[in-house]
């Protein structure tokens, strides 16, 4: 008929029934992937907490690119395992130790600090001195001065009888002081009983008035001893305040020789007088060394060896012992071992010895050198 358009249809075109529907079920196939895809790369809208992050793999294509497979992953393919050192043997102990010794210093040091002692009692250069009045005071040793170096393990004593050896053999001498109040004396037992020397008190000016006397019985002691064969030595009790009172004292120790030998020291015994005032409280330290040296300088011009016969406070306090290298010390130390710092040759180490032909106590002295061969 002129005037109508025919249509081909599907069958004109060659499209059958069943690509229809595999077009239509690609184009469903497609539809769900993109949409699947958009949800899984959707980003969420609450925000993030902050928390450790999980172990497990993430579903993102770009974290698990990052994670090697779970059935490969090593120790070794870990960085984190590089963070910690390797343990060495025996590390924990030394560290453990290293701690222990710490501590252990840290004590030490803490005990030092409260052991409750001056710095001067620990560094070996000041020696302790107490005074009369009972304080304690420290005191700082001369370096030019000889110094004390008996050992003390080598001291013996036997019922009251100080002896000094060296390798084996007794190299000190046991001495007895005699003075005006001693009862008579026998000599003979003496000697037999061991004592070796004798020093004799020749005289003594009062600490109070400054009258110089003479013991009653030094003459007759001194031809005694000298008869029973013992070693003699002599001393003045001073309390000299001027050179022309010292130099006094001096003479009148060397002319009380006579034609006596004598081989032991003339020694100046000086000190202050317990629980009294002397005359020598009021006196420098300078005249005090003064008035000794003068002392010194009449014994050793006579041809003889002097000493000084002090404790330690007076020595270390109230005399310049620069003074006095040419001159002996008789250190006076009853109480205990001496710890005078400086060079002395005798020691006064008791006044309450028995001896046999002595009545009662008596003083002894041990003597660290023979003065018969000086």
């Amino acid at each position: 008929m002129p005037g109508k358009m025919n249509l081909p249809d599907d069958n004109e075109k060659g499209i059958t029934p069943q690509m229809r529907a595999a077009v239509v079920m690609t184009a469903c196939v497609t539809l769900l992937i993109i949409v699947i895809v958009l949800i899984s790369n959707r980003k969420p809208t609450h925000h993030p907490q902050v928390t450790t992050p999980d172990p497990e793999p993430q579903t993102s294509p770009v974290i698990a690119e990052e994670v090697p497979p779970a059935n490969t992953t090593t120790p070794s393919d870990l960085d984190f395992w590089n963070m910690y050192p390797e343990e060495k043997e025996g590390d924990g102990e030394e560290e453990a130790s290293g701690s222990g010794d710490k501590e252990g210093s840290d004590t030490e040091t803490s005990e030092e600090e409260d052991d409750g002692l001056p710095p001067e009692a620990k560094d070996g250069r000041h020696t302790l001195v107490v005074n009369r009045d009972g304080k304690e005071e420290w005191l700082l040793i001369s370096p030019y001065l000889p110094k004390n170096d008996y050992d003390y393990t080598n001291l013996v004593s036997q019922s009251g009888r100080m002896a000094y050896y060296l390798d084996g053999k007794e190299v000190s001498y046991l001495g007895l002081c005699v003075d005006k109040y001693d009862d008579y004396i026998d000599f003979n037992k003496i000697k037999n009983d061991g004592i070796d020397f004798v020093m004799l008190r020749v005289g003594v000016r009062g600490y109070g008035t400054g009258t110089l006397s003479l013991d009653e019985y030094y003459a007759d002691n001194l031809s005694r001893a000298t008869q029973a064969g013992l070693n003699i030595g002599l001393y003045f009790s001073s309390q000299a305040i001027t050179v022309e009172e010292a130099t006094e004292e001096a003479l009148t120790l060397v002319n009380a020789i006579g034609d006596a030998k004598v081989s032991y020291p003339l020694a100046i015994d000086i000190g202050f007088i317990a629980n009294d005032t002397s005359r020598i409280e009021d006196l420098t330290k300078a005249q005090k060394t003064e008035i000794i040296r003068a002392f010194a300088d009449i014994v050793s011009n006579a041809g003889y060896t002097c000493a000084i016969h002090a404790d330690k406070e007076f020595l270390l306090k109230e005399i310049d012992l620069s003074k006095f290298t040419d001159v002996d010390i008789w250190i006076e130390n009853r109480a205990d071992l001496p710890d005078y710092p400086y060079a002395f040759t005798m020691w006064d180490y008791t006044s309450n010895a028995t001896i046999d032909g002595v009545s009662g106590y008596t003083d002894l002295t041990i003597s660290f050198i023979d003065y018969t061969q000086k």
